[in-house]
């Protein structure tokens, strides 16, 4: 993900969400990476930061990562510990699980699922 503050960036998946920087990288063209591990799991989100492309500015409904969360309230009491609030939900679906969002600082939507136990 192309991102117009990398450290804000990163200290927000830091703060709400555990991920833990693995590297870092610049390339030949000034592009500045940061790998970010996703606890217990082998996936990395990978953000970008490049200068010369000017802001990032996100699409609305463009995309969005998901993340799964054993108990959504003690997840929104979490959040808001580390001031943050979901831009939309609670909600409870169908299915039986509930569903959340909060935005990232670049205005990536980050949906949160709680599976019925």
């Amino acid at each position: 993900m192309r991102v117009s503050d990398l450290e804000q960036t990163v200290n927000f998946y830091q703060k709400v969400f555990g991920l833990e920087v693995t590297r870092r990288h610049e390339s030949p063209r000034g592009s500045k990476l940061v790998f970010l591990k996703v606890p217990n799991s082998d996936e990395e989100i990978e953000l970008t930061y490049f200068p010369g492309s000017g802001p990032v500015k996100v699409q609305e409904d463009l995309m969005h990562l998901a993340f799964e969360v054993a108990d959504m309230d003690k997840f929104a009491e979490h959040i808001e510990e580390v001031g943050f609030e979901f831009s939309d939900g609670p909600t409870k679906s169908s299915s039986g699980s509930t569903f959340a969002f909060v935005d990232a600082p670049e205005g990536y939507e980050v949906e949160v699922i709680e599976k019925p136990k």
